[in-house]
Order: structure tokens, then sequence, then C-alpha cells
């Protein structure tokens, strides 16, 4: 299935393919404050539709996880980080995407928090 994403404002837009069956919810100190829905996709699957200069992006802890927010909106777009296996990642915020039934996809949670 295509999707298509957004922040707020509209002044970042991104696709990407897939069947959104799962998103996570994670209670780290930055998701937990958030509330962002995540779904984990390899990061070639996510097409930016504007500049990636139109995001900025946030790092803490480890700084192994790029979350790339909008500046004038402030919406949380999706993360950039890798899997254990070293393949480029993209944590898109659900929230964002365009047209689907949120309270329709399973929620799994992560104590990201004991991380």
């Amino acid at each position: 299935m295509h999707h298509q994403a957004s922040c707020h404002c509209g002044q970042n837009r991104f696709t990407f393919d897939g069947d959104i069956a799962e998103v996570l919810a994670c209670n780290c100190s930055i998701c937990r404050r958030r509330g962002s829905l995540l779904w984990f996709t390899p990061r070639e699957n996510l097409k930016l539709q504007t500049p990636e200069e139109a995001s900025r992006s946030y790092t803490f802890h480890k700084h192994v996880i790029r979350h790339r927010f909008c500046p004038t909106c402030g919406i949380h777009l999706y993360g950039e980080g890798a899997s254990p296996q070293g393949v480029p990642m993209a944590a898109i915020n659900v929230r964002c995407v365009e047209g689907i039934d949120l309270d329709a996809i399973p929620v799994r949670h992560f104590d990201g928090r004991a991380l």
C-alpha cells in the first residue's frame, strides 16, 4: 500500500510503501513526551517530497538516531537510524500519515526507558 505523510503545516512531506500492520509505542524520554506511534521500514523506502533541508534533526543520549522534525510546526516526522544488522532504517510517526485509521492498528509497547 502506498502512503503519504506530512507535518501539520505541510512544509515537510514524504511517501512510502508498506502494510502498517502494527505500530510501536516507546516510553523512552523523548517518545513518551511526543506521543509518536512508530512504524519501521528501510530508509530507502521513505521518499522525501520536499527538500531534506526543510526539516531539522535532533539527537541525544548515544546520538545514533536522528529525530527529524519540522522547524515551523514542530511535528516529529520520523527517526533515522540503523537496524542491528546495520541496515539504514526509518521509524515513521504514523500520526503523520494521511487516511489511516489509527484505532484499527494494534500497538506494541516497547520499554525504551530501560535501554
